[in-house]
């Protein structure tokens, strides 16, 4: 028995409702292994299955971190999510360019193809859900696409092309469209707009991903609810694939607090316990809730968006020990 089954699995406690999984990378995988494998059954690649992880040089595929992930899952029997294929971040520049030159429409969508058929091919019995397009949708302003070099070069087909091609690679996938600010009521009408586009065009998408990147103040109650009964009213799968809550507002730039406050820490739990609630309501669309981390020794959020600060998004604190959150979240708050 090892010193993590002394409170109850995440797993577990919600099997009856949807997968839990946690975003890793193999350092965290080598730290954490038994604490992930006793917490969660689903994990995803933080950064190591995106392009220019997986393609950093054309034709040079470099599947080694992104295996080790695969080979963990099935040896503790966890799903894996596969994240992502096309998105206007973390792909290199040779994707775009000849030398100087912009590349032709013709080669792009070649090179997509390449991409798609190498990773789908190469995970093809071990990855079964993969967020094809990331993060296409812009957040203001009348354009429902921001602007990328897929738009700029492809046009706005990109996203249906990148989702026929996902799908003719790996026809027994689940493909999913992926965005944070999910919930704004703004964004949330242009990611509905999009989607029921590319239904109407009986374009293979099976599920919407809600990245679900949170804070004690944003976004309200109301207006989760109204998103996801936006998106499930589409008749797709809806996954929380990159799930934190922030200690901090958006406007609180502070660098002084070494560690979170009570205050900060109830009104965290409260949240967590709140969204989880939301996320059972709606377990006939949701298929999984997915953290983007496993415990606050390590998030995305440390140094961003403000240089020089700690943050404490997760259920587990900095030793994977539970938090006010994960004792909420389970039902137990007086534990």
């Amino acid at each position: 028995m090892t010193e993590f089954q002394t409170f109850p699995q995440l797993k577990e406690v919600f099997q009856d409702s949807f997968k839990v999984g946690a975003a890793v990378n193999e350092f965290v995988l080598r730290d954490r292994g038994t604490f992930i494998a006793e917490q969660f059954n689903s994990v995803t690649a933080e950064n190591c299955m995106k392009f220019e992880s997986l393609q950093p040089t054309e034709g040079v595929f470099d599947f080694a971190a992104g295996d080790q992930i695969v080979q963990f899952a099935k040896q503790n029997q966890m799903a894996v999510r596969g994240h992502t294929l096309v998105w206007h971040n973390q792909t290199p520049e040779w994707v775009f360019r000849n030398g100087e030159q912009i590349v032709s429409k013709e080669q792009l969508l070649e090179r997509m193809q390449t991409h798609m058929e190498t990773v789908l091919g190469h995970y093809q019995d071990d990855i079964r859900c993969w967020d094809v397009v990331n993060e296409a949708v812009d957040d203001k302003g009348n354009d429902i696409l921001r602007k990328s070099k897929w738009l700029e070069i492809l046009g706005d087909s990109f996203i249906e092309t990148a989702f026929r091609m996902a799908h003719a690679a790996n026809p027994k996938a689940e493909l999913f469209y992926n965005d944070y600010n999910e919930s704004s009521p703004e964004k949330s009408d242009k990611i509905y707009r999009m989607v029921r586009s590319l239904l109407e065009r009986d374009v293979p998408i099976h599920g919407i991903g809600l990245q679900c990147h949170w804070n004690l103040t944003s976004p309200s109650m109301d207006a989760i609810k109204a998103a996801i009964e936006k998106y499930a009213s589409l008749g797709l799968r809806l996954h929380v694939t990159e799930m934190d809550v922030s200690v901090f507002d958006h406007e609180d730039k502070r660098t002084s607090l070494l560690m979170p406050t009570e205050a900060m820490l109830q009104q965290q739990a409260e949240r967590y316990e709140q969204f989880f609630q939301v996320f059972k309501s709606y377990q006939d669309v949701i298929d999984s809730v997915t953290f983007w981390g496993v415990d606050d020794s390590y998030t995305w959020l440390d140094d961003f968006p403000v240089r020089g600060r700690k943050n404490w998004p997760f259920v587990f604190d900095e030793k994977s020990q539970p938090k006010s959150s994960f004792w909420n979240i389970i039902g137990n708050p007086t534990r």
